[in-house]
């Protein structure tokens, strides 16, 4: 795949999140807009696509465990990595490290990789996609939960932090309610059932699964003027660096060396990896009152030089 043929496919999405960002610049909208299309997205759209999906689409017999193997294996040294150099080189306290490294490995699946896989690879690369965000969520958030309450009481001994088992059971609370893990379990409930999905149904859900990519990255790029670049530059370097180059290149090795996935299951699973920066990175930080600045600037930079990133891994998996 030439970058010529890549264009096509990477222009439209970052040109949708660029306008978003314009317009909010420009004050063409109001702010609470990008934050109610994206809950809107967030609600239906999405998990309207991803039920679908998973509904209808074809498995191949292949098992999950390689592919979740191969991403986390990812998360785990980049997450790790970015911790150990925030609070090593970069000086930072143990809360500070946590985001920094949930910076460093947390992609932005849904609202930049549904689109941009769906539009370079159709329904047949979504399969592997969602099989990775059925675990992805879940697995990300309740880890941050766990080192963020661990940091607080290292940084604190004094910090009223909830128990660990409280903090597990207001994750497990948030995620049964998730719209996102509710489109996955619905998905594959339907496709058990062996129910057609035709007729006015299905077109209804097409008509509202096809809102799900232009109103994503037109809310992400409104957000983004949102989040601006705070300062804490050094640190969204380190994470950017994470993110886009050696956490990708790990995937990649792991997914094609040492697993049996098919090529574009390898590719897909890779470029997952080398997203941006998701904005759960944010909301740890403010959930937890720490490292605002650095999380916002490693989301801002990563989606920004994503562009460039991710022309470059396409048309190295895709040749």
């Amino acid at each position: 795949m030439t970058f010529a043929e890549i264009g096509p496919i990477v222009t439209p999405v970052f040109g949708l999140i660029a306008l978003g960002y314009g317009a909010a610049a420009v004050k063409l909208f109001a702010s609470e807009l990008g934050e109610a299309l994206g809950e809107f997205v967030f609600s239906l759209p999405l998990p309207v696509l991803i039920f679908r999906t998973i509904a209808v689409a074809h498995f191949p017999d292949v098992s999950p465990w390689p592919l979740w193997g191969a991403y986390f294996c990812g998360v785990i040294l980049a997450w790790g990595t970015g911790t150990l150099v925030a609070r090593r080189v970069l000086g930072l306290s143990p809360a500070e490290g946590v985001i920094a490294g949930v910076s460093s490995s947390f992609s932005n699946t849904v609202m930049i990789g549904v689109p941009l896989i769906y539009t370079a690879f159709g329904d047949d690369g979504t399969v592997p996609l969602f099989l990775i965000i059925s675990v992805h969520m879940p697995v990300m958030m309740t880890a941050g939960t766990i080192m963020s309450e661990r940091a607080a009481r290292l940084q604190d001994p004094d910090h009223q932090a909830s128990s660990i088992l409280h903090a597990l059971k207001a994750v497990a609370r948030n995620l049964a309610t998730n719209p996102i893990v509710l489109g996955v379990v619905a998905g594959g409930l339907w496709r058990a059932s062996g129910w057609p999905l035709e007729g006015s149904p299905r077109t209804i859900i097409d008509q509202m699964a096809n809102a799900a990519v232009p109103c994503a990255l037109f809310s992400l790029g409104m957000g983004l003027k949102r989040y601006g670049l705070f300062g804490q530059f050094p640190l969204a370097i380190m994470a950017t660096t994470l993110k886009l180059v050696v956490m990708p290149l790990i995937v990649y090795v792991i997914a094609s060396r040492l697993t049996n996935l098919p090529p574009l299951w390898v590719t897909v699973c890779t470029i997952c990896a080398g997203l941006p920066s998701g904005v759960n990175s944010y909301l740890f930080a403010v959930r937890f009152n720490v490292g605002q600045a650095g999380a916002s600037s490693a989301i801002t930079l990563t989606s920004t030089l994503g562009v460039m990133s991710l022309i470059v891994w396409l048309n190295l998996l895709a040749g």
